[in-house]
């Protein structure tokens, strides 16, 4: 209706006020000519073209897959964020170990190297070796020291014997004595109440009185011998307590100049790798001298999580670590212990937020990660980038449940 009405609208402006009546009768005619072959098409493309159709009646296909496609998207997406609820990740993690300096206790000339840069050694493998020869002269020495105290005690022990044996003869010789003693002076008296009543002569009681003097005399001097046999062993024995301490001090020096034997060979304590090696053979080693870095097999991995990731972080949980040296791998370990403390807690300077204005910063937690089966394909040291992704939810998520579904 508004396209006729325009048109009519058109025509009465265009038509021009006649000045001759014929002209103007077929300017009319040729103007309503016009109008109705305008109106004839409009009819024929409203036949042709039909009414106008929304965009679902001209594309129902086209608009069907993107509805698919949308919910496909959405729930993707949905999916996606619930399997990622049950993780806790970050790159700011690095693997760890305790490396250290290995040096020789004792001084000399290095005579070998058998290792060479980043190799591997087993627990007990030699890492150099010192010349021995002075060390084992003073081995060999300190043991003639140990078998000459070991000689001595046994020399004091048989003066020992002997002088027990000595001890034994002076007790006999004591008990001889006592016994004539006591014959003597029964002899004495016998012969001195002869004398006194007129039956014996006092020649006889007099050899008898001097023969009891002398038993007397022989008593004592057998008590003497016995005393000072006694007295001897206990200088025996005071002589034996000090060759036993003499031995002892031998196999202190013995064992100490074995232990020093032992030093001229340098060994790895524990499993690792040999990192820059140093010594060279011929090279004169100081105690305290570095040899070599020492990279222990026993590593792990600190990952600095903010803090506000470790709400449900727990040690036992396991974790997936990526190293960037090797983005094909995947390791396998398990969370050890959470430091009981930011890093900057621990750092040389700590952080004084009493002072000054105050700027809330989310800190970052150190969290000790093990792993489970060390990779020996692969070489893994102290400083390396990882990627670690904690499991905090042992729970299936609801993309795994449905994967085991289907």
């Amino acid at each position: 209706m508004s396209l006729e009405t325009d048109d009519r609208r058109v025509f009465q402006m265009r038509a021009p006020t006649p000045q001759n009546p014929a002209d103007s009768r077929l300017q009319v005619e040729a103007l309503t000519e016009e109008n109705e072959n305008q109106d004839v098409e409009r009819v024929d493309d409203k036949r042709r073209y039909g009414p106008a159709k929304g965009a679902l009646r001209r594309r129902p296909f086209a608009f069907a897959g993107g509805l698919i496609l949308l919910f496909v998207t959405l729930t993707a997406a949905y999916l996606y964020w619930d399997y990622t609820t049950y993780f806790e990740s970050t790159d700011d993690a690095f693997i760890a170990a305790r490396q250290f300096t290995v040096s020789p206790k004792v001084p000399g000339y290095l005579t070998a190297v058998p290792v060479t840069d980043n190799q591997h050694v087993a627990a007990g493998g030699v890492i150099a070796r010192i010349d021995e020869r002075d060390y084992r002269i003073a081995f060999e020495r300190a043991r003639a020291q140990v078998a000459s105290s070991e000689a001595s005690i046994q020399n004091i022990d048989a003066q020992i014997g002997v002088q027990n044996a000595q001890i034994s003869a002076n007790q006999a010789e004591l008990h001889q004595a006592q016994a004539a003693l006591v014959f003597a002076q029964q002899q004495n008296a016998r012969y001195e109440h002869l004398a006194q009543a007129g039956w014996g002569t006092v020649q006889n009681a007099q050899q008898y009185s001097s023969q009891l003097s002398q038993q007397e005399a022989a008593v004592q001097g057998a008590q003497a011998n016995l005393t000072l046999a006694q007295r001897q062993i206990e200088a025996l024995k005071a002589q034996r307590n000090s060759a036993v301490a003499s031995l002892a001090q031998a196999r202190a020096q013995s064992d100490q100049a074995q232990l020093d034997l032992s030093h001229t060979i340098v060994t790895a304590d524990q499993p690792g790798r040999v990192v820059q090696i140093s010594a060279a053979v011929g090279e004169f080693a100081q105690p305290g001298t570095n040899l070599t870095m020492f990279v222990p097999d026993d590593i792990w991995v600190w990952a600095n999580f903010k803090e506000s990731q470790l709400d449900h972080m727990r040690p036992g949980e396991p974790v997936t670590l990526h190293i960037d040296a090797y983005p094909e791998r995947a390791i396998h370990g398990h969370v050890a212990s959470v430091q009981p403390g930011s890093g900057t807690a621990f750092s040389l300077l700590p952080v004084e937020n009493a002072t000054g204005n105050y700027v809330k910063i989310v800190q970052r937690v150190p969290v000790k990660l093990v792993v489970d089966h060390l990779p020996t394909d692969v070489a893994l040291g102290p400083g390396m980038s990882v990627v670690p992704t904690v499991r905090i939810d042992p729970a299936p998520s609801l993309l795994e449940r449905l994967g085991a579904w289907l």
